[in-house]
């Protein structure tokens, strides 16, 4: 089987997110670089593969999937261990709700394209912008940690990995690089710790993309 594509940028939580999934699926994947710095995401070329013109978008078993947690929500369809949700439904919809504080509630309104409009189309000055990030990551950081508390272990769910670990580590990355405060977070900060020492979590941080150029990662499926 051919290895699968992930149209990528290092720095993008959501692509992060499809990195560590796929590593925790054990799937090989070559990433493209998609600039969204320089603005890449904007060429007909990548609109083409990708009419939302976002990463990531993944190619693999014939089809171009995008939007991170649909993708995930594949992987783990066609990729049974590690388990994303628990099978339980009241354990499930409880990973649920705490990844999607992460993916509806803090990551929409801190994206790039969203920080760029603040700062070109309304000229909020560059304090201001950082500022409003570190609002809204905070306010939904403290109710993922009141959500994660009463049933948290090593991991946000208990004892085991799920999705919403995948999504809370690019999202405590992108924290610190705009100097959210984070020690009012235990519960959020253990199930990082244990995360950073898991290699699949270490294969996918930003730091780890070398050049952010085509590179193959992990083993096959």
């Amino acid at each position: 089987m051919a290895a699968a594509i992930l149209h990528d940028y290092y720095r993008s939580s959501a692509a992060y997110r499809v990195r560590i999934a796929l590593n925790l699926k054990g799937i090989a994947y070559t990433q493209r670089s998609v600039n969204l710095a320089g603005g890449a995401q904007r060429d007909e070329s990548y609109r083409e593969l990708n009419p939302q013109g976002f990463v990531p978008m993944l190619e693999i078993d014939g089809l171009r999937l995008t939007q991170s947690l649909a993708i995930a929500d594949y992987l783990d369809a066609t990729v049974k261990d590690p388990p994303f949700v628990p099978d339980d439904p009241a354990a499930r919809s409880h990973v649920l709700a705490m990844a999607l504080i992460v993916t509806c509630d803090i990551h929409p309104l801190n994206n790039l394209r969203v920080l760029k409009y603040l700062a070109a189309s309304l000229d909020v000055a560059e304090e201001a912008r950082d500022s409003w990030y570190r609002h809204w990551v905070a306010e939904g950081l403290a109710a993922l940690e009141r959500l994660a508390a009463p049933a948290a272990g090593s991991w946000l769910a208990g004892e085991a990995l799920s999705l919403a670990d995948i999504c809370l580590i690019p999202q405590l990355y992108n924290a610190r690089r705009f100097a959210v405060p984070l020690d009012a977070f235990p519960t959020l900060l253990r199930a990082e710790a244990t995360a950073l020492a898991h290699p699949a979590f270490v294969a996918a941080h930003p730091d780890r993309q070398g050049s952010h150029q085509s590179t193959t990662l992990m083993g096959a499926r």
